[in-house]
């Protein structure tokens, strides 16, 4: 995806211009004194193992029509969001303004803090867990990471499975860590 120069640089409050909006009901306040300091990269995909559509959409904005896949009886009534999310073709969506506390990481804890909704931004990538992702995804991803950092002290960029260890897998062992870490040219201290 080739976005113009300016629409990479360009927010409308905790909006980035450069991503299509799909806002969702599903977020809050950032406490007072959040610090906005990490990145949380997930994987989903509804079906499981089944991308396009819009069914991580509709389910992030409560949406989702429950009956259309057996699958979606286990996630009935969930309220989840994330701020960004990328489709496997580069597509990226925003969800939810960057400055509120999307519901993204559950219970979690990372840098000696608990709650990360409170000081993080969350993005979805199109995938499942364990397997690989696009070379449009990498790419998306970082320039989403970079915005973000031009607007927030960004300092950690993990996985979901490393602040709910036990709990969450995703991204998981198809995600390479190294190539982000190169295309973003950040020291490995920020880094899982």
């Amino acid at each position: 995806m080739i976005w113009p120069e300016a629409a990479m640089h360009t927010w409308r409050n905790g909006w980035w211009t450069a991503a299509s909006p799909h806002p969702s009901p599903n977020f809050g306040p950032r406490p007072r004194g959040a610090v906005v300091d990490l990145i949380v990269v997930h994987s989903i995909s509804l079906p499981p193992g089944e991308y396009g559509g819009d069914a991580v959409l509709d389910f992030f904005s409560n949406r989702l029509d429950w009956t259309a896949h057996p699958y979606f009886a286990e996630i009935r009534g969930m309220q989840v969001s994330a701020h960004f999310f990328i489709r496997r073709d580069g597509a990226l969506w925003q969800c939810v303004d960057a400055d509120q506390r999307a519901w993204h990481a559950g219970a979690s804890r990372y840098r000696g803090r608990t709650n990360c909704n409170d000081d993080s931004v969350g993005i979805e990538l199109e995938g499942l867990e364990g397997k690989t992702f696009t070379a449009c995804q990498y790419e998306v991803l970082t320039r989403v990471c970079r915005a973000l950092a031009r607007r927030f002290p960004i300092r950690h960029v993990v996985g979901h499975e490393h602040i709910a260890p036990g709990r969450k897998a995703d991204p998981g062992p198809g995600f390479d860590w190294l190539k982000l870490r190169r295309q973003l040219g950040w020291s490995p201290p920020c880094f899982p």
